[in-house]
């Protein structure tokens, strides 16, 4: 039907309708994609006929994805969760794993379809973990932590896997003296990664991020090229876009760059669900039915009982337990891919893929319904997991990402601020746009954030219903106003000082909620720091405060217009 142009234009609208009734029924919308592919595949339309072109869109969407979720990891995070994250994808492996032979068997599979069934079982869904837990503002929390730990692991896995598949379909062996070379690439590919991140990156960084067009373009070079790079010595595109993320998270810049990226993610991930269920054929649905529907319950039941049990263990809170058990209950892209190339290569019958398909399909769906409402779930059987949990269990405490003070712009008097947010004893972050700026904060060990002010994800981060004073020296009325909505929205107690050039900006400030709005004409920083220090954050004297300035600039307002 026409060109992949007309393809995907007919595709996109009917995705947009069904995104439109998944939202009027409050379900998730990753389901309507996965309808949409169902409806635009063979099973009904058979729109997609260069289904080439949607599988590249859908590998440039997770390589964005894995990109994105590899910006808001670090180093340090992945070495302080790595016995946990181990010992888990071990515990799945060996039970999970065990489990799907076992059935696989008693349904009269061969041996080899039956491990490589285990096998599958095994892996969980990168695409669709990091898109939820990004969605849900999760993957800085522990759960989401560990579940993108046992993932990234998994995907290690597969790499070896797909690897043997393809050295069988050849007729060649994956001997050690292979596996051992692939390893050794690994090894060379992190070092240098490793030696750009710490050597290269942030010089590079620090003039490029004086164009936000310029880093833009950047952010996609470097991921799609670390990605090509890892693919070209063995491993797989998914991991080398996180590994690119990884190496840049610890920059100052990382938030920037993923809020700038998102939404040309979000356009490609759309495209991989609908490619998802695209895939089904249902003329082979009747007789791999009853072993899906099977292999499906393992996995949406026994697999989060598993995790659950593992990180019980291993001390954490049954919270944490069964929150990251629920974001891996589902198998991966990874385990269709697997089977595909299997069936391609002769080495397991069609009825196997067609069972894995379904199997992916009904626990991915299943799942994100789960991981949508996870919340709400653990608060009605909170009191039947306690077994899960040691009477001594400690969650690994995170660093805190809420800040009861937060500065926006450094350049117009944010030294004395900060002398005076110093004297409160209270944790604060400095928020500018400025690399040289971020830079020297960086120097000076404070903490801050490289960001614009009017992107909601920045103000998301920031977490403003913890927020007790906001401190904005930007005095542009186009900056503000959205800036006091939005805090408002959040927190309807927090001090919000701002900056304006006349009485009427002033006077609209007010109006929409700041608690008290510098101007020129009248009270400077150094004379409100003096005020903050002496009466701290207290609302009812900054109350006072805003009532005296209100009356001044309705007088000088008079004035003026007289």
């Amino acid at each position: 039907m026409g060109d992949v142009f007309t393809q995907l234009s007919i595709v996109l609208v009917v995705a947009t309708i069904m995104a439109l009734i998944m939202r009027k029924l409050k379900q998730p919308l990753i389901v309507g994609h996965i309808l949409t592919g169902i409806i635009v595949g063979p099973s009904a339309m058979h729109l997609i006929q260069d289904k080439h072109s949607f599988e590249t869109f859908s590998e440039l969407g997770i390589a964005l994805l894995l990109f994105i979720i590899g910006l808001e990891l670090s180093v340090s995070v992945i070495k302080r969760l790595g016995k946990p994250v181990f010992l888990t994808a071990a515990a799945i492996l060996a039970t999970i794993g065990t489990i799907g032979f076992l059935v696989g068997t008693a349904f009269h599979f061969t041996t080899t379809e039956a491990v490589l069934l285990g096998l599958a079982l095994f892996f969980s869904s990168t695409i669709i973990i990091a898109k939820v837990l990004s969605d849900k503002k999760e993957i800085s929390r522990l759960n989401g932590q560990i579940a993108i730990g046992v993932i990234l692991l998994d995907d290690i896995v597969a790499t070896f896997a797909l690897l043997y598949v393809a050295a069988s379909s050849t007729g060649e062996a994956l001997g050690p003296m292979q596996i051992g070379i692939l390893l050794l690439k690994g090894a060379l590919a992190a070092g240098v990664m490793a030696f750009l991140a710490t050597k290269v990156l942030p010089r590079a960084l620090k003039s490029i991020a004086k164009s936000q067009e310029l880093l833009f373009l950047f952010a996609l070079a470097w991921g799609f090229g670390v990605a090509t790079a890892f693919n070209f010595v063995g491993f797989s595109i998914e991991i080398g876009a996180l590994f690119a993320g990884v190496a840049l998270a610890h920059l100052p810049y990382a938030h920037q760059i993923g809020a700038r990226l998102k939404p040309l993610r979000d356009f490609f991930v759309v495209l991989f669900f609908i490619s998802l269920g695209e895939n089904l054929n249902f003329d082979s649905l009747a007789s791999a039915m009853v072993p899906a529907l099977i292999l499906s319950a393992i996995v949406l039941l026994l697999k989060p009982l598993v995790v659950m049990t593992s990180l019980g263990l291993l001390g954490y809170t049954r919270r944490t337990s069964f929150k990251t058990g629920i974001n891996l209950s589902q198998i991966s892209e990874f385990s269709i891919i697997l089977i595909m190339l299997a069936v391609s290569a002769g080495m397991v019958g069609e009825r196997m893929g067609s069972v894995v398909t379904i199997v992916a399909l009904i626990t991915i769906t299943v799942s994100t319904y789960l991981m949508q409402y996870d919340n709400i779930i653990f608060r009605k059987i909170d009191h039947r997991l306690r077994m899960f949990e040691r009477k001594s269990a400690v969650d690994v405490k995170q660093e805190a990402h809420v800040y009861p003070l937060v500065l926006f712009g450094y350049k117009n008097g944010g030294a004395q601020y900060i002398k005076t947010f110093r004297s409160l004893k209270k944790k604060f972050v400095v928020v500018d746009y400025d690399p040289e700026v971020i830079d020297d904060l960086q120097r000076r060990d404070i903490d801050h954030m490289y960001g614009d002010i009017t992107d909601p994800e920045l103000l998301a981060e920031i977490h403003m219903d913890g927020v007790e004073l906001v401190v904005n020296t930007i005095s542009e009325q186009s900056i503000n106003e959205p800036l006091v909505k939005y805090i408002r929205k959040k927190n309807k107690d927090a001090v919000i000082v701002c900056y304006a050039d006349n009485y009427n900006q002033a006077a609209e400030l007010y109006r929409l909620g700041a608690t008290y709005v510098m101007l020129p004409h009248f009270i400077g920083s150094e004379r409100l720091n003096t005020f903050i220090s002496t009466h701290g954050i207290s609302r009812e004297s900054f109350d006072n405060y805003r009532e005296k300035h209100m009356m001044k600039i309705g007088r000088a307002a008079l004035r003026s217009n007289e």
